[in-house]
């Protein structure tokens, strides 16, 4: 992903800050073993992508970077707690993620169980921790809780699920992904804007560009899972097919899945072109749809 010059200028002084937080975080943690299970997760690579799109949007609207650190760790708990909750036997049984023996495997359910738990339970103290406005925290926090529960990304899970084995409609897939995978993008985006106390105007442009980036997202996922290696995927490939799963790609064709990711990827650096705002580094995020 880190392939232009300002994410990567960006993520080499963003990211090690996010880390040392996250890390000084976990020790705190009134368990060795527990903080042992949450790190192995949050230290297991991946993209960063939701938290350095917060803080991209963040800091492009005049915010500083010390000032949404917080909330981008919060959002980062969030997202490694449902990967470490979705690999689970009872869900999509995976093995693996990121190149390494999945959390349940590596120490055990319970342990894993346990490790997301507190994940999403901390990620609400990290959030609160924000240096920002009562009323902006308060919007945080309600941002966060309601893009990743039930109105959000669990619901997105619980569709996942029910839809499984089952032929869905392309509404029906968009609907399921929108929440799945595209709540967190969103609340990423809309948090950042609220840290950097963008106008009514501006936060709705942003919520365009993440909810295009959120759906490309998801459909560049769907197109390499059956695309890449489990090597290159740094999971299982074919895990959606194998898990009944609806994609992209089964609905629409592999090139169906393409063509509309590239619409995706347009619609995304078009509504970063109608802010007036500093957009060099979500462009260059937006850019890895391309």
């Amino acid at each position: 992903m880190m392939t232009s010059s300002p994410l990567n200028k960006f993520a080499a002084q963003a990211l090690p800050q996010l880390e040392d937080y996250m890390w000084a975080h976990l020790d705190q943690a009134h368990d060795a073993h527990l903080a042992k299970a949450m790190h192995y997760s949050l230290a297991a690579g991946g993209k960063r992508l939701r938290p350095l799109l917060l803080l991209a949007t963040a800091t492009g609207l005049g915010a500083s970077l010390d000032a949404a650190i917080p909330a981008a760790a919060a959002i980062e708990f969030i997202h490694t707690y449902s990967l470490i909750h979705d690999d689970l036997p009872a869900m999509d049984n995976a093995a693996m993620r990121r190149g390494q023996p999945a959390n349940h495997v590596q120490f055990n359910e319970a342990t894993a169980i346990l490790a997301g738990d507190a994940l999403l339970t901390d990620a609400f103290a990290l959030v609160s921790a924000t240096d920002v406005s009562a009323q902006q925290q308060v919007a945080l926090v309600r941002i966060l809780a309601t893009s990743a529960g039930s109105q959000g990304m669990v619901a997105g899970q619980q569709l996942d699920l029910d839809g499984s084995h089952l032929q869905l409609t392309t509404d029906q897939l968009n609907e399921l992904n929108a929440h799945k995978t595209g709540e967190l993008i969103r609340a990423a985006v809309d948090m950042g804007a609220v840290i950097g106390a963008a106008d009514a105007a501006t936060r709705a442009t942003l919520a365009q560009f993440a909810g295009a980036f959120g759906l490309g997202f998801q459909l560049l996922d769907d197109i390499e899972d059956v695309t890449m290696s489990a090597a290159q995927l740094g999971k299982p490939a074919h895990q959606d097919a194998a898990n009944g799963k609806n994609t992209y790609v089964a609905l629409l064709g592999l090139a169906g899945a393409r063509n509309l990711l590239q619409q995706q990827a347009d619609a995304a650096q078009a509504a970063l072109l109608q802010l007036d705002m500093q957009t060099d580094v979500l462009r260059a995020i937006a850019q890895y749809l391309e």
